[in-house]
This record gives structure tokens, sequence and C-alpha cells, in this order.
């Protein structure tokens, strides 16, 4: 199979995908009712379908009357039947396979369903759709010309029961068909080794006698990739190693703390930037145009989506929850949805913040579990990075990672953050740099402004610097090397800095 025929076969598809992405937007509400309507049509021949009387649902009250909100507790003991080969438990038929989602702080493995379903409907089709809105609103590209390097943290898929267990990556890519490693590399042989530097230099070794024309991954670990290549090849800048690479399509952390650093390895106003929203659980978003930094909410991939305020969220107690056609704009939102995985009403744990509703769009704002809420201060992920970042430019600064907790107040001492932060550049001063992320988060944060007014209640926060190469040996230490592990960014317990602290001493 030659790549020309891949192109004119992608290129018919596209065009025809796009006049369906136009239909949905069009019609959301439609849209996500016809998706609840085939879950639970679907739902109904499953064991959960039949405790929860899923033939008495006729609409979503009758829904939300029928079926209790989950969260991975409540759903264990079915999904652990299903790994053991039971069928039609949470979906129906036998699931094969189940990504194993570890957690960012050490918590213990998730097993989430991945069903022949959600491949193709949601995780597939969101892929498809990035490469749909990529090509239609860069025409003259030629990303199809080459291949796309994906770096993600896979490992052979190994057996557990009657099932597959690897992360989310592992299973696509064990999925994907044969003509895939005509356009992407690594294969898949390289791409399923444990080693995480093994891979990483095979990677490489491979890349380098490629014709790259993109990037695919986290862009924390791409980092580390493209810091080897320049390493090895003695380039200034990663267009010098491949000078038709045109996109990176992000996701899993914010990228805002990274976008300087990306400017230096691709210093070119050309180079094109893609973030997208994919989980274990499902694919949600992408940014669908280069102009807006938001990302479209994805309402026809088999997921129906239901939102909890976060003022009033209480887990499984949480009192308020929304569809879709009642949210609002700037209101931070817990996310639950229902899944063609057999995810009923689950709260998948991420908080997004509504930035348009014709259509709709969000940006990702979070954790439920990971915000700085020690002094009412209330401080989320999104300000973080957008104060950080802020600070960097205006010090002149690089950040590579970073994690922060509180400092809690003792008999002699007010409370504050303390920040621990890994610079690929330092600022020019240490202390403008700690004085300019306080002043930007009480820009962004009215509780957090109130908190430090006069040191009323916070103390100015603490900067640690890290040096080179220590978050990395954390994730080593802890098993988490690999595109898809991260180091917590916020968190309201020490648990997570002390221990970077203590391996930095």
């Amino acid at each position: 199979m030659q790549i020309g025929f891949i192109n004119s076969i992608a290129t018919w598809w596209l065009n025809k995908r796009l006049s369906d992405l136009r239909l949905f937007i069009k019609n959301p509400l439609n849209t996500q009712e016809e998706q609840l309507r085939n879950l639970i049509i679907k739902g109904q021949k499953t064991k959960y379908g039949q405790t929860h009387n899923f033939t008495a649902i006729h609409n979503y009250e009758s829904f939300v009357e029928q079926v209790p909100l989950n969260n991975y507790d409540t759903l264990s003991t079915d999904i652990k039947k299903m790994i053991d080969g039971e069928e039609d438990i949470l979906w129906p038929g036998q699931v094969k396979w189940f990504a194993k989602s570890s957690g960012t702080t050490g918590t213990r493995s998730k097993f989430i369903p991945v069903t022949q379903d959600v491949l193709q409907l949601t995780h597939y089709q969101g892929t498809k759709d990035v490469l749909a809105y990529y090509l239609h609103h860069h025409p003259e590209s030629k990303l199809l010309k080459g291949k796309t390097l994906k770096l993600g943290g896979s490992k052979k898929l190994h057996q557990k029961g009657q099932a597959y267990i690897g992360d989310l990556s592992a299973i696509m890519i064990d999925q994907m068909p044969y003509w895939t490693n005509l356009v992407t590399v690594p294969e898949k042989k390289t791409a399923l080794l444990a080693d995480w530097e093994e891979k990483l230099d095979k990677i490489i070794q491979k890349a380098l006698k490629s014709h790259l024309t993109g990037l695919a991954g986290v862009p924390s670990w791409m980092m580390l990739f493209l810091q080897e290549a320049l390493h090895q090849t003695g380039k200034k800048n990663v267009l010098e190693i491949w000078p038709d690479l045109e996109v990176f399509f992000h996701g899993g952390v914010s990228f805002e703390p990274y976008k300087k650093a990306y400017e230096q390895f691709f210093p070119s106003d050309k180079f094109h930037y893609m973030e997208t929203y994919n989980a274990s659980e499902g694919f949600f978003a992408l940014q669908d145009s280069p102009e807006k930094s938001d990302m479209l909410l994805m309402l026809d991939y088999g997921i129906f989506y239901e939102f909890i305020p976060v003022s009033g969220f209480n887990e499984l107690n949480s009192t308020q929850i929304l569809p879709l056609h009642k949210v609002k704009t700037g209101v931070n939102y817990a996310m639950v949805i229902s899944t063609t995985g057999g995810l009923w009403r689950y709260i998948i744990g991420d908080t997004i913040r509504f930035t348009s509703t014709k259509p709709y769009r969000i940006k990702i704002t979070g954790r439920t579990k990971h915000y700085i809420n020690a002094f009412g201060e209330e401080v989320v992920i999104e300000q973080a990075d957008r104060a950080l970042s802020k600070a960097a430019q205006e010090t002149g600064a690089i950040i590579k990672e970073y994690t922060v907790a509180p400092k809690y107040m003792s008999t002699r001492q007010k409370g504050t953050h303390e920040w621990l932060i890994e610079f690929e550049k330092l600022p020019q001063n240490i202390e403008k740099f700690a004085y300019l992320l306080d002043r930007n988060l009480q820009k962004l944060n009215s509780d957090y402004e109130a908190k430090r007014t006069k040191n009323i209640t916070m103390e100015p926060p603490i900067i640690n610097v890290a040096p080179v190469g220590l978050f990395y040996k954390w994730l080593e230490q802890n098993g988490k090397l690999g595109g898809q592990n991260k180091v917590p960014r916020l968190l309201n317990n020490r648990k997570v800095i002390e221990s970077l602290l203590n391996l930095n001493s």
C-alpha cells in the first residue's frame, strides 16, 4: 500500500467527516439525547442494566432516577467480574481489554474497561477528527507525506484472568491496522518495550532515519525526546534535524508552562500546535480552531455528559448534577460520563470550565482532588499554570516541571504555598520571579488575593529550585516512567513535595 493511496482515501474520508461534525455542532442537544438513548438500549442487555431497571428509562429524568452516581470504587466489583471473563456485566458481551491507570498520586491501580465500541467510536474517532480539523485549517499541509512520531507510555499487554491489561496506548497500538506503520513511528515492537530508556533510545535512532512531519504526545515526555535528539545530533533546534516537521498534537498536561521551551525547539511561526483531551475513560475534546485556545467538546463519541458544579461537589453525595443544556460559561464543573465501556454516571475526576455554549467549548481546569484549598484560597491547576507562565515570560525563565503544596500554619508561622520548580532556563532573578508569580496568582484568583492581602492569612510563596532531572528521578523511583505518567501539579497534602524534597536532599 503506497502513501499516495492512503492520502487519497484520507482526504475523501476527512471531507465527509467534516460534514458530520458540522451537524452535531448545529444540534448538540439532539446529539446528546441520541447518545443516551443508544447507551440505554445497549445497557438493557447487561446485569447492571437489569439491576437498575434500564427498561424503565425513557428520558434523562428517569435515567437520573434509576442510575446512581458512580466512582471507581462503586464499579470495581463489577469490573473484577469482567476481568475474570464474565459477560454482560456493565456492557454487552465479554470485554477483552482494560486500560490500567495507577493515578498520579500513587493510589492503587484502576482497570478501565476498553470495549471494541470504545476503541472505534471514541478513541479512533477522536484521532481521525484531530486529523480532519488540522488538515481543514491547513490545506497546504504535507503531514501525510511523512510520518508522525507518537510518544506514549506503552508497555506490552499482559494477561490477567480472561483479559489483557495495559495502558491505553498499548491497547490502541495492539489493535491498530498494519498500514499505520507506514505513517507512524515507532513500530509496534519498539512502542511496546517495557524499559522506557531503552525505548527512547530506539525511537530516536529510528526517528533520525525517518521523514518526520508530525509529533504526538505529552509535552513533558516529548521534551525528553527532543532534548536527546538535539544532544545526539549537535543541532541548535529540532527543525535542523527534521525540517518538514509542522505540528505537535499534545495532551495529558497543560501546555502553558512548556510553551516557551517549544518555541526554542521550533523557532518558526509556521510550526503548529493542537491540543487534545484524551484519557483512559474516553476521548472528550479537541482544539478545533488554531485561533482558539479552548477545545470543542465532542458530543457524538458514544459518551453522555453530566456536570457537577465544583462549588457543590461532594463526590457521590453531590445533589446538583446538570445535563449539558443547563451548564453556564465560567463555572468550574466536575465531569460525569456514561460510556460504551459501561461506565455509568462515572465521576472521572477531571474539572473543566465552559468557555462557550454555542458551540460547547471547554478548558481543563484540573482534578477534583488536585487543587489547593488549605486556607480558603481555592487555587486550581489552570490558575497555577497561567500565573507560572506569566512570571516565566516576565523574567526570561523556561519551566520544565513543577509541583506545589500548602505549608501549613503553626504556632509561630502563617500558612503559605511551597513550590518546587525545575527550570529549563533559570529566571534572571529568583526573588523577582517569586514576586511576579504571587502577584499574577492574586490577579487570577480573588480568594487567594484576599488571603495574601497584608499577609493576613498567607505569607509570600516559598520557591525551591529543583536540580535538573529531579522529577524524572522521582518518576523512575516510583515506577512511573513513560509518556502517560506525570507528577501531580497541585495537592492539598505534602506527600509528593516532601518525597521530592527528600530525594533532592
